[in-house]
């Protein structure tokens, strides 16, 4: 490892660092998320149980505070529910809303049914304004359920389902869902029929209000990748902050949809039309170790595209998978957290890819991984073979290094100058050890983002490790130990004890490494033991692999790599130089030298005269 080297790696110890405040995730102790048992099975009929009755009088005093909406405001309330491959989402005819949706494919970290909607944490109403003053929820009124319907369109089976409040002369509220087959998409209408001259105001607003249960085993984690994520029709994807307490944003212009993102799981709503506006809220409260945060949004509806039928809209109730968030549009993807810029697009075209076609053939998601490895490597090769190839240029180079060194005897300015000028003259870029690495750190970063986000190796078990998708404990230790915590993660101690061997190899390998950057060549790796200490299994499960991998690389590169070879290529470099020099004059760097050198020499004459 060269200076360059030492360079470029500083660089990346320092990014990595600074980046890892936004992906760091202490181990918090696990909670129990209160959860109701469902039965999960294939349906295509609907079921329906009837829950404790209204209470009369209640029923009663709210019909007549409703004017002409006080028809449908008396009734008895059930559920019913609608079942595909992926979802079973529970109805409730009072208010005709979504009351619960079960996945049924997935397990919360403790082994319970993954219930991501519930009547008990998280509640969707639609409010509006009445010609006469009245405040109306849906919530307030009752619904008749329709029998479900099944119909097929582009190969696609859904079933149908509708709910409608009757008021009188031909008027009636209506919601209709629908649910597709192999999806985890719930379309969703809303129709108010022949109350044009009933309904005041512009928009109609629909709240939904979600405190998050946790449903990953490091609370940390969850809190630090959960918040509301949105789309306006103008400026496309953008999200509220990740904060200890309240985030907020008033939307004013149009909005497309609004998501409640956690770590692998989304429940989201998309405007057919848009939104008018929102108004989104993130809040939590660090003391509260049971609820990880409390999500709420107003999103208001036009009120004419609710009179002229258009009311249309989509629900997605399901997993952060690229594959499914891709095909939704409208930057729904976004859902997904593959990093900013080129990192996310380095997932896309060259991470996910890979792994998808080795999903396709191996089982084990450790297996994929070392193979991921390979693959990486291999695209890496050049680069590798190339800032190889460097650190053998500046080794054969050291004697004459050396002796600048010794003949300015400390004089730094000088000793920069003549170094640069040998560089000049065997042809020498400097810089050719440390850009190879530099190009290197798209993909480092990219695994940063994909292995903490990626919902296929949730719970996906590898040798001691549990889940791949947070951090393995080999060990608990009896206390918390500052900026580590209080377990102790084999994989990361393997990555961090692989670099190590791995800095010592090249260190060996070139003597250039000496003082302070050789110290800060092995403080890096101890960097990386903290930081990665809590995150995921998979990630430092990579490096390790990556690391070992590298010394099998560098194994074959140094048999190709003829020390002796690359001498005689500098003198034969040092040569047409000069052959250059004696046709063309000297170059720019030459300049520069010479000017560095008249520069120094001034110097030299001021400090002479002052001592005088």
């Amino acid at each position: 490892m060269d200076r360059n080297q030492a360079i470029g790696f500083g660089l990346i110890a320092v990014l990595l660092l600074a980046y890892s405040f936004f992906f760091a995730s202490p181990e918090q102790p696990a909670q129990d998320a209160t959860q109701k048992a469902k039965t999960e099975q294939l349906s295509s009929t609907a079921t329906a149980t009837t829950p404790a009755p209204d209470d009369s009088l209640a029923q009663v005093r709210r019909a007549a505070s409703l004017g002409s909406f006080g028809a449908a405001a008396t009734g008895q309330a059930s559920t019913i529910a609608l079942n595909n491959q992926n979802l079973e989402v529970t109805f409730n005819t009072k208010g005709g809303q979504v009351e619960e949706v079960l996945l049924k494919n997935y397990k919360t970290y403790d082994g319970k049914p993954l219930i991501l909607f519930d009547s008990e944490s998280s509640q969707t109403d639609v409010a509006f304004k009445t010609n006469d003053g009245k405040n109306v929820l849906l919530s307030d009124l009752y619904f008749t359920p329709s029998a479900v319907k099944k119909t097929q369109a582009d190969k696609v089976t859904a079933q149908t389902i509708s709910f409608r409040a009757e008021l009188g002369n031909g008027q009636y509220i209506e919601q209709v869902y629908t649910l597709f087959d192999e999806s985890f998409q719930l379309g969703y209408k809303l129709n108010f029929n022949g109350l044009n001259n009933q309904i005041s105001g512009d928009n109609i607003t629909l709240t939904w209000n979600d405190q998050l249960k946790q449903l990953e085993k490091d609370l940390k984690q969850n809190r630090a990748k959960s918040t509301i994520n949105y789309a306006t029709v103008e400026d496309g994807y953008d999200y509220l902050s990740i904060s200890e307490t309240t985030e907020a944003d008033n939307l004013a212009e149009p909005v497309k949809w609004v998501a409640n993102k956690q770590n692998f799981f989304t429940a989201g709503i998309i405007a057919s039309n848009s939104f008018a506006g929102a108004k989104l809220e993130a809040k939590v409260d660090p003391a509260d170790s049971l609820i990880v945060k409390t999500l709420s949004s107003q999103m208001l509806i036009p009120t004419q595209d609710v009179l002229s039928g258009k009311g249309e809209f989509m629900f997605y109730f399901g997993p952060n998978d690229y594959k499914i968030l891709n095909k939704i549009g409208h930057d729904f993807d976004k859902n997904l957290d593959l990093g900013w810029g080129i990192f996310g697009y380095v997932n896309k075209w060259i991470i996910i890819p890979a792994f998808d076609f080795l999903e396709n053939y191996f089982a084990s998601y450790g297996i994929i991984i070392i193979l991921l490895v390979f693959y990486i490597k291999t695209i890496l090769l050049p680069l590798t073979y190339k800032s190889h190839l460097s650190m053998a240029k500046m080794k054969v180079l050291k004697p004459e290094i050396d002796a600048i060194k010794e003949r300015n005897d400390g004089d730094m300015q000088k000793t920069q100058v003549e170094t640069m000028k040998l560089y000049s003259e065997m042809g020498v870029n400097p810089l050719s050890g440390c850009i190879p690495m530099l190009l290197q750190m798209p993909i480092l970063f990219a695994m940063f983002n994909f292995f903490p986000n990626s919902i296929e190796l949730r719970q996906e078990a590898f040798l001691w490790a549990n889940d791949l998708s947070t951090y393995d404990v080999f060990a608990r230790l009896p206390f918390t130990i500052p900026f580590y915590g209080d377990h102790v993660s084999m994989f990361t101690l393997l990555m961090t004890a692989s670099t190590i061997l791995f800095t010592w190899s090249n260190n060996q390998m070139n003597a250039q490494m000496q003082g302070p950057m050789k110290f800060y060549s092995y403080l890096m790796p101890v960097i990386f033991l903290f930081v990665l200490n809590s995150f995921p299994a998979g990630l430092s499960f990579y490096y390790f692999v990556s690391n070992m991998v590298s010394f099998g690389q560098q194994a074959i590169i140094r048999k190709f790599v003829d020390e002796g070879k690359v001498r005689a290529k500098l003198d034969a470099n040092k040569d047409k130089i000069k052959e250059k020099k004696a046709t063309s004059g000297p170059s720019f760097s030459e300049r520069m030298q010479t000017a560095m050198r008249a520069a120094q020499e001034k110097e030299q004459q001021k400090r002479n005269k002052a001592k005088k």
